[in-house]
């Protein structure tokens, strides 16, 4: 089945804006039609469209920026020549300067289905700025390559940052036009929306079954593999592991020179029988040893686990990795920490509490509780969370 994106929509339809039609995008290297052609010559080609200037997410255009809190400037785009303002530098919201003369802000960047991953904070970001002048905003939309599942807590507004800002969970299940349309709503953000909705997609539908090119977003996001761990793998980075950077299978990856795979496999195994219930459900954890060629423990033999995905159906990625965590916590003591800030221009809070929304999972894991246990007290606010956004769902199918 072949999707037809919303850049691919107006291509195909034409694209009707306001005024003389000239636009900003906010796009990336990884902003492609279904023939791989980038989303600032698409539009360029489209009558009554005059682009003006790109705006950059984290990582840069090109996506070439490796890790967080590395900036990138400004530049030109190569192809067409036009400015890119960067939004992962200097400023992250654009300034009234960098709005200035535009009729329309277009937004069209993939999302990976995780609240912590920026790109769709940017959106929320370039919506409230291009409200507060007056510019409407257009969400191209695209998949959620992960499909349909929620998992994990839902952010809590004292732990809101630039890896968080709307009330969802950390596998929020939304494409980037809903998740825009209920971030809206959830943040009151006054703005004038459109969202250009995809054609022949429906909430269930596996994302290699799309027929849409996958093109990694960001250099540690190389596969759909990548993305569909990446819900729970994200939380490797508010501790002391290796989360496989430096690796070619980061967040799948992860360990450190001081672990015991086989203790922590045990520790997980009497949890699992003593509570009936499988964290790891859908997936195999396999014991491995590498060396990262660069970020955390460079050079150094990391022993620990590739996280096997064997049913994206089953398989619960919060859950799956809390458990991994409260299970060397239980093996090692504190030789598992947590990483100190700063982490995404946040100076104080830990980037744990930042990642997952609260300090639920973190005391969770210091307490040892097991965590299947931990996750009933997600159902009622996850259910919640259903009923929030089922106004702002525009394709077939529920969240599960």
């Amino acid at each position: 089945m072949t999707v037809r994106l919303g850049l691919d929509r107006v291509r195909d339809e034409g694209f009707r804006l306001p005024g003389a039609g000239r636009i900003g995008l906010v796009a990336n290297a990884s902003s492609v039609g279904r023939d791989f052609l980038s989303a600032p010559e698409i539009l360029l080609g489209i009558n009554g469209v005059r682009l003006d200037r790109i705006f950059s997410p984290q990582h840069g255009y090109g996506g070439e920026k490796q890790d967080n809190m590395i900036e990138s400037d400004h530049g030109t785009h190569s192809v067409t020549g036009l400015p890119i303002f960067s939004l992962y530098g200097e400023v992250r919201e654009p300034t009234d300067a960098m709005l200035d003369g535009l009729d329309a802000v277009v937004f069209d960047v993939p999302d990976v289905g995780t609240r912590v991953y920026t790109f769709l904070i940017t959106m929320l970001h370039v919506m409230r700025a291009a409200g507060r002048c007056g510019v409407p905003v257009y969400v191209l939309d695209r998949p959620n390559p992960i499909g349909p599942r929620i998992d994990g807590p839902i952010l809590t507004p004292e732990f809101r940052s630039f890896v968080g800002l709307s009330p969802v969970p950390l596998q929020h299940g939304l494409t980037a036009g809903e998740y825009a349309s209920f971030g809206r709503t959830a943040l009151g953000i006054d703005v004038d929306l459109q969202v250009v909705t995809m054609n022949g997609w429906r909430r269930n539908l596996p994302y290699d079954l799309t027929g849409v090119p996958w093109v990694f977003p960001s250099p540690n996001m190389p596969t759909l593999e990548t993305a569909v761990v990446y819900p729970g793998g994200v939380m490797l980075e508010g501790v002391n592991l290796s989360e496989g950077r430096g690796t070619t299978r980061p967040f799948e990856l992860f360990g450190a020179p001081w672990i015991d795979p086989r203790g922590v496999v045990g520790e997980i195994v009497s949890a699992r029988r003593a509570s009936g219930s499988n964290a790891l459900e859908g997936a195999l954890l396999r014991q491995v040893s590498y060396e990262p060629t660069f970020h955390k423990f460079l050079g150094e033999t990391v022993h620990g686990f590739q996280m096997h995905v064997l049913d994206r159906k089953s398989f619960r990625p919060v859950l799956a990795y809390v458990e991994v965590f409260r299970a060397i916590r239980a093996h090692h003591g504190r030789l598992f920490d947590w990483r100190q800030p700063p982490y995404e221009y946040e100076t104080e809070k830990l980037p744990i509490d930042l990642i997952t929304g609260s300090t639920q999972v973190r005391q969770a894991i210091e307490d040892n509780v097991p965590a299947v246990e931990l996750a009933r007290e997600w159902v009622l606010e996850l259910d919640q969370y259903r009923e929030a956004v089922r106004p702002h769902l525009l394709y077939s199918g529920g969240l599960v």
